[in-house]
């Protein structure tokens, strides 16, 4: 199994930005959920793709972006955060409002409409509708990497990284699947998008290819 390397997570997203060839227009700002994970990786891979990148803790902060990433990490936790700042409402009302959202990984559970194999109290918002199981991939040391072709992402396939990845098992009519890995005899999706949702089970913001960022920075722009 390849695995990637610290350096390579920050680096990669921090001098990549000729591997995203998208649009070049205004620069939207869009926000990364910044109580828990991956949110260092996922402002520098926002920037290098064109946008205002800024850190979301706070409701002042959620009304001030056009757009809001939700970072891998470790869902659940990531539940009790949203109580104890007192955010669990101000980004349910953004997602009924259509703000555009993007999750990757732990992000993709908590936009999900139902999550399997997670506590009773988790939160996840409903953005996307999807079944999702937790770790469905298997634990920390069935990590592994796997080049996807992914509907909407032009040129060579991107090179995912899936670290104790949920999967979806199941997808209501207007959701899109993206991308699926092939594992226990069946196809599961990977890459979702429903309208200005986006999800992955993957961490595009620990490699050096910025396509997906790109994608959403588009979505944004389009939104707006």
């Amino acid at each position: 199994m390849t695995t990637t390397t610290e350096t390579e997570r920050t680096g990669g997203a921090l001098h990549a930005a000729l591997r995203y060839s998208g649009s070049r227009g205004t620069a939207p700002r869009i926000g990364v959920l910044a109580l828990q994970g991956d949110v260092r990786e996922h402002l520098a891979a926002l920037r290098a793709c064109g946008a205002e990148a800024v850190p979301v803790r706070t409701a002042e902060d959620l009304g001030s972006v056009s757009g809001l990433v939700f970072p891998g990490g470790e869902s659940t936790a990531m539940s009790r955060l949203l109580r104890v700042f007192d955010m669990t409402g101000p980004v349910q009302r953004a997602v009924a409002d259509g703000l555009p959202v993007y999750g990757s990984c732990a992000g993709m559970i908590l936009l999900a409409a139902e999550v399997l194999d997670t506590r009773d109290d988790a939160v996840h918002f409903g953005a996307l509708d999807v079944t999702v199981r937790r770790n469905a991939f298997g634990r920390q040391v069935d990590s592994f990497e796997e080049d996807l072709r992914i509907t909407g992402i032009t040129g060579d396939p991107v090179r995912a990284v899936f670290i104790r990845a949920p999967w979806i098992e199941r997808v209501g009519p207007g959701v899109e699947v993206l991308a699926s890995v092939g594992r226990g005899g069946a196809e599961r999706a990977v890459a979702v998008r429903q309208g200005t949702a986006l999800a992955t089970s993957f961490h595009p913001e620990m490699g050096a290819d910025l396509r997906i960022h790109g994608l959403f920075v588009d979505m944004v722009r389009a939104a707006a």
